[in-house]
């Protein structure tokens, strides 16, 4: 496997976060390990698994939870639009509105909120999944007035922030963090898009679909889903690291692994990347593909997951007093706290298997994300910080990142 696969893979993603936690176990971090707290905090994930999903039939961790959010079926309408179509073009349709919605799905900040046309309001997460839910259905990402249920180039090519502000609601009194970095992000996805026919023939975000049905048909690896979305999405990302020419998105460096700038020393988490391929597995399971190898995927290195496993007090900072401070992305603060995260998680999942008696087949990580890790972090967050809900450490994001 050459430089640039390796880094694009979940293997890397487990290798590398593994040697932060070896960092870490050896005092060479920003962060003491407490292994003693992990069956309270599988306890906690269990008891919200439960809570959420009493039959323990739970779903992969996706953006599609997020349009279902307060029990209302809002995808209700576009697929009934969808019946009618091949297979194949469901799935681009639904690729259409996943893709430019997870890369939507940055924190939004504890004050935004969406008001939906009944006049209930949805916020964070789920605010961000219901807006952008309407901005597809609104026609704003399409070029074509005749096809507004479609992504395309020229349609995200003339995004602006002042679109994404007004679709989303957003004034003086309902800020929502980042407006700026996220509309950037979908106007150079369209320009990405426009000058990458080899991953998007048809100039649509979707056709990422045709792409992988040319080369794997039916059967499809979630690893080669992930990489085909790095590959396709990688230059996109603002200011990141790249290598031989490749952009790398979400891969940061830290010193205790190799000399700064080294290869030896890039950590990658891919976080929205992977986020995303989960997020397309269920269009095309449901147009009757099938998608292989996804317990191969990792965790999530965000924040309601660094919460959890902050706030569950598996980690600890070495100095308090750095709770009290903002954080850069690429801080070697951050990044040890993302991969500890991702290393926690594994372990986390095969702890709650273990209460549970149930097998990885059975309850693989992307099920236990989503019963799970993610809302036990909201939690937990919700019980120690009850006026903002924010997570344990404050982050200086741009909206692309977390």
């Amino acid at each position: 496997m050459n430089k640039i696969d390796y880094i694009l893979s979940p293997q890397a993603i487990r290798e590398r976060t593994r040697a932060v936690f070896a960092l870490a176990e050896r005092g060479g971090t920003h962060f003491a390990i407490h292994p003693e707290k992990l069956a309270d905090v599988a306890r906690l994930v269990i008891e919200v698994t439960q809570s959420n999903y009493p039959t323990l039939q739970v779903p992969f961790h996706s953006r599609w939870g997020h349009f279902r959010a307060g029990g209302k079926d809002r995808l209700s309408g576009l697929r009934a639009q969808l019946k009618s179509a091949e297979p194949l073009e469901a799935v681009r349709t639904l690729w259409d509105l996943v893709i430019p919605s997870v890369l939507l799905d940055a924190g939004a900040g504890d004050r935004w909120k969406f008001t939906e046309s009944d006049g209930k309001t949805v916020s964070r997460s789920e605010g961000l999944g219901v807006a952008s839910l309407a901005l597809f259905e609104s026609g704003a990402l399409s070029s074509d007035l005749k096809n507004p249920l479609r992504a395309d180039a020229e349609g995200l090519k003339s995004f602006s922030a002042a679109k994404l502000e007004k679709a989303f609601q957003v004034s003086e009194s309902n800020p929502l963090v980042g407006c700026a970095g996220r509309a950037s992000l979908l106007k150079t996805l369209g320009a990405t898009v426009a000058g990458d026919p080899l991953h998007f023939p048809s100039a649509r975000v979707g056709a990422l679909a045709d792409y992988l049905v040319s080369k794997f048909g039916k059967n499809i690896p979630a690893p080669a889903l992930l990489k085909a979305v790095l590959e396709a999405l990688g230059p996109i990302w603002p200011g990141r690291l790249s290598l031989e020419g490749q952009a790398l998105g979400d891969v940061w460096t830290h010193s205790g692994l190799g000399p700064t700038g080294s290869f030896e020393s890039l950590v990658p988490f891919h976080k929205l990347s992977q986020w995303l391929t989960y997020s397309l597995i269920e269009p095309l399971l449901d147009a009757g593909f099938q998608v292989n190898g996804v317990e191969e995927l990792t965790g999530l290195a965000e924040y309601r997951n660094g919460g959890l496993v902050l706030d569950g007090g598996l980690i600890s900072l070495r100095d308090p007093s750095l709770a009290q401070k903002a954080h850069r992305p690429d801080s070697e603060l951050v990044v040890e706290w993302r991969a500890l995260t991702l290393v926690w998680l594994e372990k986390i999942a095969e702890e709650v298997r273990r209460q549970l008696k149930m097998t990885p087949s059975e309850l693989p990580l992307a099920k236990v994300l989503e019963g799970g890790t993610w809302w036990a972090g909201r939690r937990l967050a919700k019980e120690k910080r009850p006026l903002t809900s924010n997570p344990p450490l404050e982050l200086l994001s741009d909206g692309t990142v977390f």
